[in-house]
């Protein structure tokens, strides 16, 4: 008989969780305004928000923060850091910052200029939010099977050829600063990118001269999804996948709350020193002193083993088979979910598990309130109420997908914690008729609005 999977680790600490009444969730959700975000951590049972800096960190992790140097300049642990970026992705310059978007803003802050058009695969809200805060266009280039939940695709992360080689050729290269490449692409599913696909975007990138720019946060997750479902890449190893992958790029970005498997940190990594000089300028009015960018010396240390951590084949392994096995207990009850099942999510299809529910009223965002009411599990709407408005007429843009994304934090929940919350999708799917009405906005920001967004029943 062959052997069941097991975990990749053991457990040393466990933290108590608080099942809490479908009567106290009522007055939660109305208290924050039905937006997720608002809801104290305490009134969660199992969080599924996000997988940015959820994660639980290692022994060795731990180990790293109690030797962190905390020197202002030139700290020990910047360099450990150094070492680690340089070895997994061949980027000789760096600059820490303390999240993804913080790298955006610093790299964007030397880039991106008003008019400008930045091409890519379904840019993530924080990088379309860096680029429309520029007054220039973020163009979604991403293939067409990403957009239809039941097509079963290898890679439906994958850029369209034709339509990056359209935009390129029908605008002046001063007005593309970058091509921007999201690995895995988190928008359209958590779905990857083939390296097949790495390849000719970054052939048409040297074709017209633009730099490409990888966000890798989820950038192991692709490397396996790439070693299982690329021929030409089985049996090589997530190091040398990797390695080819950052290859094929001018610079990268990176929110290390994901892969790296930390709480808090990332970086910009580059091959141009001249760019480095001018990012850094940004990085110390923005960020900090460019040996740290807003992270402590214990932090670079967990950053520098987390980036090893996250490439070890068993840990992702251990990680992808639990999201998957989500994906498979959803399906068995017939809730309607992006296939196949991406690297850090489950992605239920609001607008298949609702069909005829009125779009204005913010489908996927009315069906994560009630998966929180059923069973006290927050999830997030990846839909209407993210896409925001249109910066021009600002009207609401309606996306062609409408998903509510469960995402699972690393090394954290089991598969019993998995099973409670495929049931109570289960029991909303069972009960989906009795669901009319959704919500509408009475706040909203003037942009990323869905974090801080205000709403109540539409009546």
């Amino acid at each position: 008989m062959e052997l069941p999977f097991a975990e990749s680790y053991k457990i040393k600490m466990v933290e108590h969780i608080r099942r809490s009444t479908r009567e106290e969730r009522e007055v939660w959700i109305r208290d924050a305004r039905f937006n997720l975000f608002n809801l104290r951590s305490g009134q969660v049972f199992i969080d599924l928000l996000t997988d940015s800096g959820t994660g639980a960190m290692s022994d060795k992790q731990w180990a790293g923060m109690m030797t962190g140097d905390e020197s202002y300049a030139g700290a020990s642990s910047y360099y450990h850091l150094k070492d680690a970026i340089r070895d997994i992705t061949g980027f000789g310059y760096f600059l820490p910052v303390h999240q993804g978007r913080a790298a955006e803003n610093v790299l964007f802050s030397v880039l991106v200029k008003e008019g400008d058009l930045v091409p890519g695969n379904a840019h993530f809200d924080t990088t379309k939010g860096h680029i429309e805060f520029r007054k220039a266009v973020a163009v979604d280039c991403t293939i067409g099977e990403a957009y239809d939940t039941t097509v079963e695709h290898p890679f439906k992360g994958n850029v369209d050829p034709e339509k990056l080689e359209k935009v390129l050729k029908d605008n002046p290269k001063d007005k593309i600063p970058f091509i921007v490449l999201t690995v895995t692409c988190n928008t359209s599913g958590g779905q990857p990118v083939s390296m097949e696909n790495i390849r000719t975007v970054s052939s048409l990138a040297g074709k017209y001269g633009i730099p490409l720019l990888i966000d890798a946060a989820r950038f192991a997750e692709n490397a396996y999804f790439i070693r299982q479902r690329e021929p030409e890449y089985a049996g090589r190893s997530i190091r040398e996948i990797v390695s080819e992958m950052f290859s094929y790029a001018d610079f990268m970005t990176m929110s290390s709350k994901k892969d790296a498997i930390v709480n808090i940190g990332g970086f910009i990594a580059m091959r141009d020193p001249e760019l480095f000089r001018q990012a850094s300028v940004y990085n110390i009015m923005f960020e900090g002193y460019i040996t740290y960018g807003g992270m402590s010396g214990r932090d670079m240390n967990a950053l520098a083993v987390g980036l090893y951590e996250g490439v070890d084949l068993d840990y992702l392994e251990t990680r992808i088979r639990q999201v998957e096995y989500l994906g498979r207990r959803l399906t068995d009850f017939g809730v309607p979910i992006q296939v196949p099942v991406g690297g850090h999510a489950v992605f239920v299809d609001a607008k298949r598990f609702l069909p005829d529910f009125p779009r204005e009223e913010f489908t996927a965002q009315t069906l994560a309130v009630e998966l929180y009411l059923e069973g006290g599990v927050r999830g997030v709407e990846i839909g209407a109420l993210m896409a925001d408005r249109d910066p021009v007429t600002r009207l609401n843009r309606f996306p062609e997908l409408e998903m509510v994304r469960l995402t699972i934090p690393r090394r954290v929940y089991s598969n019993n914690h998995m099973e409670y919350v495929a049931v109570a999708l289960g029991n909303i799917y069972d009960r989906r008729h009795t669901i009319r009405r959704g919500l509408k906005i009475v706040h909203e920001a003037p942009i990323l609005r869905h974090f801080t967004v205000e709403l109540e029943p539409a009546v």
